[in-house]
């Protein structure tokens, strides 16, 4: 076996592993919770989870989705989190090899994999991830040269700047709250990570995306434009793209303008 499969193979592993975490702080945070202690425990019967039921992804498929001790349905969410966050980690691996950028945004996207679920049960993101998410992103930028703490540090900015301004001129405008605190943090961190060129892209595909999405669902559930419906997912899905596709994208986009 080649040492690129092997490192492949082990950063799968990796993102699973983490994922078997955020599954963790997805449950618990918003409870406020310790992330720490008590270990992993059934959520029906409270009785403690054995180590080799708790293998990422396998450990449901060998429970058979159920509490071993209570028979409590266990939700497919936990191996899709795992899955998920394997494969994003795999994804990053094979984009960026064994490198610092591969650790740092390895970081970053598990991140965002807690906030999008987090907000997606509760529409909340909590402070815990997207302040110190702030801290630690300009931190890295020092340490990777194609970011640099000045795009970072505008970024963090920009991204939290561009959120407020839109959500003070909504709510200006129609005397209503539109736009949360966690989700201009949460973009503020974005900024952080991926430095300001990044801002104006994952505004506007997270903004697409959510449109889409929300009529879709509007038409679907014939609910009228006051459905509430969480924009953290969108912004982390814009943020993925931007990492993966961001610059294809934007050079199609501007070749096409300029025919």
């Amino acid at each position: 076996m080649s040492p690129v499969v092997i490192f492949a193979l082990f950063s799968f592993l990796l993102g699973a592993a983490v994922g078997s975490f955020l599954n963790v702080c997805i449950y618990r945070l918003p409870a406020g919770e310790s992330v720490v202690s008590p270990p992993s425990r059934c959520p029906a019967c409270g009785a403690g989870i054995r180590p080799w039921h708790n293998i990422p992804i396998l450990g449901w498929l060998i429970l058979g989705g159920k509490c071993h001790d209570c028979g409590a349905p266990i939700s497919p969410r936990y191996p899709f989190v795992e899955l998920l966050n394997g494969l994003l980690s795999l994804a990053l691996f094979l984009k960026f090899g064994p490198s610092p950028t591969f650790l740092v945004l390895f970081v970053f996207c598990s991140a965002l994999v807690a906030v999008t679920f987090i907000d997606l049960d509760h529409q909340i993101i909590p402070d815990v991830i997207s302040l110190p998410g702030i801290v630690v992103g300009f931190a890295c930028s020092f340490a990777l040269p194609w970011l640099g703490w000045k795009s970072s540090l505008i970024g963090i900015v920009a991204g939290g700047g561009s959120l407020l301004a839109v959500a003070w001129l909504y709510e200006l405008l129609t005397k209503k709250e539109g736009m949360g605190g966690g989700d201009i943090k949460l973009l503020a961190m974005m900024g952080a990570f991926l430095g300001w060129r990044s801002v104006p892209f994952i505004i506007f595909a997270s903004s697409l995306i959510g449109s889409v999405i929300g009529v879709t669902l509007m038409l679907v559930q014939n609910k009228d434009s006051k459905l509430a419906i969480p924009f953290g997912p969108f912004l982390a899905t814009g943020a993925v793209l931007y990492i993966f596709f961001g610059k294809a994208i934007i050079t199609w986009y501007l070749t096409l303008g300029a025919r």
